[in-house]
């Protein structure tokens, strides 16, 4: 039986508000990170307008100007232009940042307290993790999220270069990539909104963006006459970013993961330090799930972890191959069990988590990425060898 679908997966760009609001609180965390790697971070972020606010817990012994690091990020989007509302050198920041709560940190620290059952480090809070990889592309992702990624990294690529004079920071892709019997046939269609400049015609920003990034970025064998463009399809998106809508922290799990192809448990990465397993489970399952496919166990397949908080072992550990496994399920996860550990104080010391690496994973997916830990597949061969 022939199986022919399609499949849309979307990614944002730098500007737009919602990834404004994760640069943010990743750079916050990262500033922590450069001082005192124990910190403790969880740091949301709202953007509005000419606003900007800065919540939740940190402790941490590192001494720096939160103020100063929220306008370098922005500049580092790209908010500087004069006719920008939300503009780095402009913007009114309040912080409402505290201390971590001592009921969570005394779970999470190694060391014993009443009614603590241990004295190992444990999660800092209950929940579920997914990973996922498959042979799609080259960086074992699937080829929506893949491919739409790749479209906003051309464009930030066109308006950092200062060539395109009227691109602005907001940005979104969307890519239908039809499939048949599980393999990539064509791209059906292809959505492209970017912000611009008041004085640009539609027209020009229609080529611009067909000719110089959809066909230069995504693989022309998917491209045909029947892939159907949508550039800027309202016709006209001079105001973006904060001015135009609200973003908060958290708010774009999809785009960060695996562009709703691979399920998601619902906790969020950025502005938190890797004692949340939220961020650093999922980045554990994605590491697993990567060696897994490129060791040839399987061509597709999703991890799910559980964890209680101020518990040192998952609660759950669950492979699912999608029958495309080349050995037993059971094999795989006997072997994936002698590898790696899951304690949350393994992955933090497996992948060497506590340095200043986040503001790296905000933008495009945080996944395959060249020089991330949680992308490395040196794992493959002492999982195949396990397997067998």
């Amino acid at each position: 039986m022939i199986k022919k679908f399609t499949f849309s997966s979307e990614s944002v760009g730098e500007g737009h508000p919602d990834k404004v609001s994760d640069f943010i609180s990743d750079s916050v965390l990262d500033a922590c990170l450069e001082q005192d790697p124990q910190s403790r971070v969880a740091c949301e972020t709202l953007v509005k307008s000419n606003m900007v606010a800065l919540a939740g817990e940190i402790t941490t012994d590192a001494d720096f100007d939160y103020e100063q690091v929220v306008r370098d990020a922005i500049t580092d989007i790209g908010y500087i232009n004069d006719d920008d509302i939300f503009h780095a050198d402009k913007v009114f920041i309040s912080n409402f940042l505290t201390k971590q709560s001592e009921d969570i940190a005394q779970g999470v620290d190694a060391a014993g307290a009443e009614g603590k059952k241990h004295e190992e480090q444990g999660a800092g809070d209950q929940g579920i993790m997914f990973g996922f990889a498959c042979n799609d592309t080259s960086e074992l992702m699937p080829a929506p999220i893949m491919y739409a990624h790749r479209l906003n990294r051309k464009m930030a690529e066109f308006r950092k270069s200062g060539n395109v004079p009227w691109l602005r920071p907001d940005c979104k892709s969307q890519v239908a990539v039809n499939y048949e019997n599980g393999q990539v046939t064509g791209i059906s269609n292809v959505v492209i909104s970017t912000q611009h400049s008041a004085d640009v015609r539609h027209a020009e920003i229609e080529e611009f963006c067909i000719k110089e990034v959809i066909q230069q970025t995504l693989p022309e064998r998917y491209l045909n006459d029947d892939t159907e463009y949508l550039i800027n399809p309202t016709g006209r998106f001079v105001i973006g970013g904060p001015q135009g809508d609200a973003g908060l922290t958290g708010r774009k799990i999809i785009v960060d993961t695996y562009g709703g192809w691979g399920r998601h448990g619902g906790g969020a990465f950025s502005g938190k330090d890797p004692s949340k397993v939220d961020r650093s489970a999922a980045y554990m399952c994605r590491w697993v799930a990567k060696n897994i496919v490129a060791a040839g166990l399987a061509d597709r397949v999703e991890l799910q972890v559980g964890y209680a908080i101020g518990h040192p072992e998952p609660t759950s550990v669950t492979v699912d191959t999608f029958a495309t496994n080349t050995v037993s399920e059971e094999a795989i996860i006997k072997a994936v069990q002698e590898v790696f550990s899951f304690k949350p104080a393994d992955i933090v010391s497996q992948m060497d988590l506590l340095q200043p690496i986040y503001r790296s994973t905000t933008n495009y997916g945080h996944f395959a990425k060249e020089g991330l830990p949680w992308e490395d597949t040196s794992k493959a061969d002492a999982l195949k060898s396990a397997a067998q």
